[in-house]
């Protein structure tokens, strides 16, 4: 699959990290379908886009990344989340993982680790 192939949706409550996550995964050449700003948003956007990647930050309003990992994995078991956070308390994201999320995306963002992580879970290597 081509890099411009990817569809990928970027979920955070923050305007300014959704900027960056998609200038970043633009240059790199991933295609963006669509951002939500909170957990119930991001269901919806799920349901519309159906990306490949869903890159989603821990700690939103309306409804955290936990549970819309949650509910996104009981929709679709097959769905690739990736959490996003800015926080050092690794049971933040130890939580996202429980539930199905198959990374861990640390902010700021750097776009080496960001095409490894997801070539790693396209590619299952």
């Amino acid at each position: 699959m081509a890099l411009k192939d990817v569809r990928i949706l970027i979920v955070d409550d923050e305007s300014f990290f959704r900027d960056s996550l998609r200038e970043t995964l633009e240059k790199i050449g991933f295609t963006v379908v669509g951002e939500a700003t909170d957990g119930r948003q991001a269901v919806r956007q799920y349901l519309t886009h159906r990306p490949h990647i869903t890159i989603m930050d821990v700690y939103m309003p309306e409804k955290n990344g936990i549970d819309a990992t949650r509910e996104i994995l009981a929709i679709d078991r097959s769905a690739n989340v990736l959490t996003s956070s800015a926080s050092d308390c690794a049971s933040d994201t130890q939580a996202v993982l429980k539930v199905g999320a198959k990374g861990v995306l640390k902010k700021p963002f750097e776009a080496r680790e960001i095409y490894d992580t997801i070539k790693t879970v396209l590619c299952g290597r």
